[in-house]
Order: structure tokens, then C-alpha cells, then sequence
């Protein structure tokens, strides 16, 4: 009941008039049955947006940090996300894979849309990361059609960090349903999975135009993070503190 309070009247009437998002190939999601739709992950905003314009109701995977915040404001957090329609999935851990292919699968088996991001984390540059084989796993498994949708224009209007977004146009585009029935039985198969997930990257990359990095997001923020580390102590062992005479 809170979801549809949210979409109808608290949030997504207030998403709508701030982004004004320009909706393309929304024909492409069925209107009955279960479904992925994959899409990159540019802002925090996606999470809102896309419940906020689809008319079916659709549930996304979601980092359990978003669940477990402390005090009355995590509480409120978890209450929220929860009301909007996420499943937290701990992304730590050898099992955490398998986590949340086990409850995407819970969601597809009810026959509703089931919203994932192959990157498995948010693009903290605008660019769009190697996909993670699980979304290959689940449409096989469950035996849907995966639809691939670009978020454009929502790293510009809150790109990490920023917790007010700006003013700016956002388009939400959705391309042709993905068959991957010709693979059925594969889903053990590690090149089969690699072959699915690249074939959803590539279909993601065509309708929001950005630019590809073959590597984890997850590893790429790690390196990066790592040598802003070094470089700071780098200056700090050039210029060391003078002590105080």
C-alpha cells in the first residue's frame, strides 16, 4: 500500500516535476508476467525514477547498508527503502552472489519486474562498467526476457555525493526485450553467463551512449581510491610538519 502511496502521490508526483524525465520505448516492458530490466547505474536517483514512471510495479536489489543504517534515521531508511519496493542484498561475502540471485529469483517466480544493475554498484564517473554474470544466471533460471534500459541525464543531476539534485532533463530509455531461451540448461555454463551478460551490456550501452570500461566498477573505484591514497602520502612524506620549537 505505502509503495503505490509513494508513486501516486508523495514521491513520484514531486521525481516527475523536478526531472520532467522524457520516457522512450516504454512499449518494450510487457504489461503482465515476469521480466528483468537491467539497466546502468548513475545515481541514487535511479532507484526513484524508474518505479516513479513505469506502470507496473517493479522491485530492485539493493546494498543492505541501505537497511541497516543506526538510530532513528536508519530505522526511517530501511522503512522507506523497503516501502519503495527494495530487497537488500549483503554484498559481502563469498555467498553474496548467490544471495541475491536467490531472491531475485523470489521475485520473478511471482511473476512481477525484477530491476537490477549488472555493474553491481553505482558509475562513480558517468561511464558504464563490465556487467556481473548473476542477471545471466536469473533470466536463464526463471526463463525471462531481460530489457535493457538507460538512465541518461541522472549522474548530472546527482552524481555521487550530492544530496539535493540539480535541475537537469533526464530520459529513460528502454530497448527491445532480450531472448535468451536459445541457452536454456546453460546456466552453469561460465561463458554462456559471460557471452548473456555482455550481450545485455552491449544493448545498454547502445541506447545511453556511454562510454565502456571493460572492468569492474568495483575494482576500478578500489585502484583509484588506492593511488589517491599513496599520492597524498606520497606529499606527505615531501613536505613533512616542521615541529613546534
Amino acid at each position: 500500500m505505502f509503495y503505490y502511496l509513494l508513486k501516486y502521490v508523495l514521491l513520484g508526483p514531486l521525481l516527475r516535476l523536478v526531472f520532467r524525465p522524457r520516457i522512450e520505448g516504454l512499449e518494450h516492458v510487457p504489461a503482465s508476467g515476469a521480466a528483468i530490466v537491467a539497466g546502468n547505474h548513475l545515481s541514487f536517483s535511479d532507484h526513484f525514477l524508474m518505479p516513479a514512471i513505469l506502470k507496473r510495479r517493479i522491485t530492485f536489489l539493493a546494498k543492505a547498508e541501505y537497511f541497516t543504517g543506526p538510530g532513528l534515521k536508519g530505522r526511517l531508511t530501511a522503512f522507506f527503502f523497503r516501502s519503495a519496493g527494495q530487497i537488500p542484498v549483503d554484498r559481502s561475502g563469498k555467498e553474496a552472489g548467490q544471495a541475491a540471485i536467490r531472491e531475485g529469483l523470489g521475485v520473478l517466480s511471482k511473476d512481477e519486474l525484477l530491476g537490477i544493475y549488472p555493474e553491481g554498484t553505482r558509475s562513480h564517473d558517468g561511464r558504464l562498467y563490465k556487467g556481473k554474470v548473476g542477471v545471466a544466471v536469473m533470466a536463464l533460471k526463471a526463463r525471462v526476457p531481460v530489457i535493457p534500459c538507460a538512465m541518461i541525464g541522472t549522474f548530472e543531476a546527482q552524481p555521487p555525493g550530492k544530496v539535493i539534485p540539480n535541475i537537469h532533463p533526464v530520459v529513460i530509455r528502454f530497448g527491445k526485450p532480450l531472448d535468451f531461451s536459445r541457452y536454456e540448461g546453460m546456466e552453469n555454463e561460465k561463458a554462456i553467463l559471460r557471452a548473456i551478460t555482455d550481450e545485455i551490456m552491449y544493448a545498454i550501452l547502445s541506447l545511453s551512449e556511454q562510454e565502456y570500461v571493460d572492468q569492474y566498477a568495483a575494482v576500478v573505484k578500489a585502484e583509484e581510491a588506492a593511488a589517491a591514497k599513496d599520492e597524498k602520502a606520497g606529499k606527505e612524506r615531501k613536505f613533512p610538519r616542521m615541529p613546534l620549537s
